[in-house]
C-alpha cells in the first residue's frame, strides 16, 4: 500500500490543482481576530457564515479571509473560552472586519479544558494532531511543581520517553533526533534542561503549541517522526502585565507591555534555577567553583507599520551548567532568533517572510590545571530564509505555497588535550551543507461532509566543501569498514546531493454532526542525523549531515482514525491506527566509537524500520472533573544487515503498552486537584546470553549476536498536585493582581522505576574452583517521593 502511494500520489496531487472560474461577482471579508484584554492574536478561531456551511479558521497570526457572492450574511465568530460574536454584513464590496473577543464568564459547572472548539476534533481535516495552550499546560501536575511544555505532551497518546532524566521525547516509535522542534519557526536542537527533567520553553511566554504525529502539512519537512510547533506570545498591546513564580528549584518572571498601544508590544521572560546557590554552604564542590544550574531568556517584539504590514522579532538564549569545580565540567545551550514580516498582498493573499538563526553548542572540560587538561567544544549552526504564502482562493479552497533554504554549519569537535604542558589538537573538520524545499498544498471542501488537505513538497540537499571526503571499503556486515581513500573538497564543491518528492494527503468524512472518519498519508525526508547509541539521548550527542557515506532517512506513514463526541461535546473519543516504514535508519556496529572519531562513518550502518500501533484517547472537556485517558498499543522494530542475524529486532524506545491518565477536579473557585498516572512497558536492552570466566573475572558475552533481546521492568508513577487560588477580592474590592499556590507530590508511592540495568561481580576475588558471584544492578533516576511547591502571580 505504501509503495503504491509513493508512486501514484505525486501525479494525483499535481492533477487536482485546477479550479473552476467564477461566473458571478464575489467579494472578500477579511481581518484579524484578537483577545480584547491583551491584544494577542487568536490562533484557530472560527468565522462561520450562518446558514451557508462556509467559514474560515484564523491562521498563526490571527488572520482570516472568506470570499462570498454579493449579498447579506451573518458572521458567527467563536473561540473556546471566549464570548461568541455575531455580525450582520451587507457584502457589496471587499470588507475588512477585525474582531476583539472577550473572555467568557463561566460558572463552576462549565469549566472547560481544551484549546480548541468543542467539536474541533470531529470537524478538522487533520488527524494525529495534538494542541495545547499555556492554560492547559499549567493545570497538569509536573516535576517539582513547575509547569512544563514537553512533559505535558508526554501525557498524550503516541508520545513517550525511555525514562526519567532522558532528554527529548519519542513519537510513534521515532528517535529523539527524528522530531523537528520549532520555537517561532527556529529549530531547537536540544529541548531539555537538567537532562530532561525540564524543557527549554518558558510556559509564561508560550501561546500555542501543535504536535503533528502524522498527516503533516506540506509546509513542514526535515524530520521523519513528528513536528512540534511552538508559538510565542506577542506581548500585551493594551497595558503592562507581569507574571512569574517562585518554586522549589527555580524562579521565573515575564514582563509584557505595549510600546505603542494597539500597534507595537513586547514580552520578555526569564528563568533561573538556584539549587547550587542554596546548596553552596553545605556542598564543598559548589563552594570550590562548581555549578549546577540552568537559565533561559525569551523575548519578542512586534510593530504594525500599516493595516497590511507587521514585523516580529523574537529570540531565545538558554544554557545548562554542570561544573565539578572551576576547571572541570560541561555545559550546553541553545540560541535562536527569528525575524518575520507579515504582508497582505491582497485581501486573499497573505505572505510571511522569515529569516531564522539557530545555534546549539556544548562544552566539555576536564583537568586539574593548565598543564594537564582536556577540552572539547561542538556545535551546529543554521541560517534559514523561508517565504510562506496563504491564498484564500474561495470559500472551498485555501492554497498554501512557499519555500525554504537552510545553510548548515557542523562543528563536531574543536578539541585539544594537554599533557605535561604538551598540547595536541584532535579537532575534526567542520562540515557544510545546504537544504532547500518548495511546497504547495490545498485545503479543500467537497460539500458539507467531505474535506481534504493535500500537497506536495520537493526537497533537496547538498553536502559541500571545504573538507575531507572519505571513501570506505567493504567489510563483513556489522563490522567496521576500512578507509580506502581520502580526498579534499574545495570550498563550495558539491560532494554529494539528494532530492525527494514528499506527497502529503489528509481526508475527513463527517458521518454525522458528532462523528467522522479520517485518513492520512505523508512521506518525510530527513537530511541531518543525531548520532547516539546510548540508552537515552544526552547533550553531548553529535549532529551529522548526510554525506557520500550517510544516506538521508525517509519515512512513509499511513493512518486511519474514527472520532466521536458524546453528551453535547462533553466527551471526546478517538481511535487511530498507524503504520510507518522508514529507510536508511542510522544504526551502529557493536563497540562503535562515536566521540571525536574522524572515521565515524565507518562505524555506522543503514537499516530499515517499521512502526505500527493503535492509539485510544478519551477526553472529558467540560464540568468539575476534566482530563483525559489514553492507551497506546505499539511495536517498533529495525532490520539491519550485520545486527541480530539480519532479523527484525525492537528499537531501544519500543514500548508495547502505554497507559496514561490526567485528571483535574475543580472543587470551587479557589481549590482544585490534579493528578497524573502512567503505566509504560519496559524498554528493550541488550543483555549477555552467557559469560566467560578468566582468572577470577567475569566477561559477559552475547553469543547469539542479538540486539535488544530483553526488557527492563515496567514503569509506573502517580503524581498529584493541589492548586490554591488567591482571593479575588480584598476588603470588598476586586484585587488588581492574581496569584495561586501549587503543592505537588511527584512519584507518590515512591516507585524506583528502572532506567537501566547492568551486571557486576563482587569486589572480593573468589578462591580457585569456586563460582563467581554476580548480580544485576537496577539504576533508578528518582526512587522516592518528591514534594514541591510554587507560588505564582500575575498583575
Amino acid at each position: 500500500m505504501i509503495h503504491l502511494l509513493r508512486k501514484t500520489l505525486p501525479v494525483l496531487l499535481l492533477s487536482v490543482f485546477s479550479f473552476p472560474a467564477f461566473s458571478q461577482a464575489n467579494y472578500t471579508i477579511s481581518g484579524y481576530l484578537k483577545d480584547a484584554k491583551d491584544g494577542e492574536s487568536l490562533i484557530g478561531a472560527t468565522v462561520i457564515v450562518e446558514g451557508t456551511g462556509n467559514g474560515a479558521v484564523s491562521n498563526t497570526y490571527g488572520y482570516y479571509s472568506i470570499t462570498l457572492a454579493e449579498g447579506n450574511y451573518t458572521l458567527i465568530v467563536s473561540y473556546i473560552g471566549y464570548q461568541t460574536q455575531r455580525k450582520e454584513v451587507s457584502l457589496t464590496s471587499n470588507q475588512k472586519l477585525d474582531f476583539e473577543m472577550g473572555l467568557e464568564g463561566q460558572e463552576l459547572e462549565e469549566v472547560v479544558i481544551t484549546s480548541e472548539a468543542l467539536d474541533e476534533n470531529v470537524n478538522r481535516i487533520g488527524m494525529s494532531v495534538e494542541k495545547m495552550d499555556s492554560r492547559i499546560i499549567k493545570k497538569i501536575p509536573a516535576f517539582l511543581g513547575e509547569a512544563d511544555v514537553v512533559n505535558s505532551i508526554k501525557t498524550l497518546p503516541g508520545v513517550s520517553t525511555v525514562g526519567e532524566g532522558a532528554s527529548g521525547f519519542n513519537v510513534r516509535g521515532g528517535g529523539v533526533g527524528q522530531n523537528l522542534v520549532l520555537l517561532d519557526e527556529a529549530v531547537v536542537y536540544n529541548s531539555s534542561h537538567m537532562l530532561g527533567f525540564f524543557s527549554v520553553f518558558n510556559p509564561d511566554a508560550v501561546k500555542d503549541l501543535k504536535l503533528y504525529k502524522g498527516g503533516i502539512p506540506a509546509r513542514y519537512g526535515g524530520r521523519i517522526s513528528s513536528i512540534l510547533d511552538i508559538q510565542m506570545k506577542e506581548g500585551n498591546s493594551k497595558k503592562l502585565g507581569v507574571q512569574g513564580g517562585v518554586g522549589t528549584i527555580f524562579s521565573r518572571i515575564a514582563v509584557e507591555a505595549p510600546i505603542v498601544k494597539d500597534k507595537s508590544s513586547f514580552i520578555l521572560a526569564a528563568r533561573r534555577s538556584y539549587i547550587d546557590v542554596l546548596a553552596r554552604p553545605f556542598v564543598d564542590v559548589l563552594s570550590e567553583g562548581g555549578a549546577l544550574n540552568f537559565y533561559d531568556i525569551t523575548g519578542k517584539v512586534n510593530y504594525k507599520f500599516s493595516d497590511r504590514d507587521r514585523i516580529y522579532l523574537s529570540g531565545y538564549i538558554g544554557r545548562d551548567n554542570f561544573k565539578f569545580d572551576a576547571n572541570q565540567g560541561f555545559s550546553w545551550g541553545n540560541a535562536t532568533a527569528t525575524f518575520r514580516w507579515n504582508h497582505l498582498m491582497s485581501d486573499r493573499l497573505f505572505m510571511n517572510l522569515s529569516g531564522i538563526y539557530a545555534d546549539y553548542d556544548y562544552e566539555l572540560e576536564f583537568g586539574e590545571d593548565e598543564s594537564d587538561k582536556f577540552q572539547w567544544k561542538s556545535r551546529i549552526r543554521t541560517l534559514t530564509v523561508k517565504p510562506d504564502f496563504s491564498w484564500y482562493l474561495n470559500s472551498n479552497n485555501e492554497i498554501s505555497f512557499g519555500g525554504e533554504l537552510i545553510r548548515y554549519d557542523f562543528n563536531p569537535a574543536d578539541a585539544t588535550t594537554v599533557s605535561q604542558n604538551q598540547e595536541t589538537n584532535i579537532s575534526l573538520d567542520e562540515r557544510f551543507s545546504y537544504e532547500g524545499a518548495l511546497y504547495i498544498g490545498n485545503k479543500q471542501k467537497f460539500g458539507n461532509r467531505f474535506s481534504a488537505e493535500y500537497g506536495l513538497r520537493w526537497s533537496t540537499f547538498y553536502y559541500v566543501g571545504p573538507g575531507s571526503v572519505y571513501e570506505y571499503g567493504y567489510a563483513e556486515p556489522g563490522k567496521r569498514r576500512p578507509v580506502v581513500g581520502i580526498t579534499e573538497a574545495e570550498s563550495g564543491e558539491v560532494v554529494s546531493s539528494y532530492n525527494y518528492f514528499e506527497p502529503r494527503i489528509a481526508l475527513r468524512y463527517r458521518l454525522s454532526e458528532t462523528s467522522s472518519v479520517k485518513a492520512s498519508y505523508n512521506r518525510m525526508a530527513q537530511y541531518i542525523h543525531l548520532i547516539s547509541n546510548r540508552t537515552a539521548s544526552i547533550p553531548l550527542d553529535v549532529w551529522q549531515p548526510s554525506t557520500n557515506n550517510i544516506t538521508p532517512q525517509v519515512g512513509d506513514q499511513i493512518a486511519l482514525g474514527y472520532f466521536q463526541n458524546f453528551r453535547n461535546n462533553e466527551y471526546e473519543f478517538s481511535v487511530e491506527a498507524y503504520y510507518k516504514e522508514t529507510q536508511n535508519q542510522i544504526e551502529y556496529i557493536d563497540g562503535a566509537d562515536l566521540l571525536i572519531n574522524e572515521f565515524l562513518e565507518g562505524d555506522l550502518l543503514s537499516g530499515q524500520g517499521r512502526a505500527y500501533g493503535l492509539e485510544f484517547l478519551v477526553r472529558k472537556v467540560k464540568g468539575k472533573l476534566t482530563g483525559w485517558a489514553s492507551y497506546t498499543l505499539a511495536k517498533t522494530e529495525l532490520k539491519t544487515e550485520g545486527i541480530n542475524n539480519f532479523e527484525w529486532y525492537p528499537t531501544r524506545f519500543d514500548q508495547r503498552h502505554n497507559f496514561k491518565v490526567t485528571a483535574i477536579y475543580t472543587f470551587n473557585e479557589r481549590w482544585s486537584l490534579s493528578s497524573n498516572f502512567a503505566f509504560i512497558s519496559g524498554t528493550p536492552s541488550t543483555w549477555p546470553t552467557d559469560r566467560y570466566e578468566v582468572q577470577g573475572y567475569l566477561i559477559p558475552h552475547n553469543g547469539n549476536n542479538t540486539r535488544n533481546n530483553l526488557r527492563i521492568p515496567a514503569y509506573h508513577r502517580l503524581d498529584v498536585s493541589v492548586t490554591l487560588n488567591g482571593k479575588k477580592e480584598k476588603k470588598g474590592r476586586p484585587r488588581k493582581n492574581q496569584d495561586y499556590w501549587v503543592f505537588g507530590l511527584y512519584n507518590v508511592y515512591g516507585r524506583q522505576n528502572p532506567f537501566s540495568i547492568y551486571f557486576t561481580q563482587g569486589t572480593d576475588r573468589p578462591a580457585a574452583g569456586t563460582p563467581i558471584d554476580s548480580k544485576g544492578v537496577q539504576v533508578a533516576i528518582i526512587g522516592s517521593i518528591v514534594p514541591a511547591f510554587s507560588y505564582n502571580f500575575k498583575f
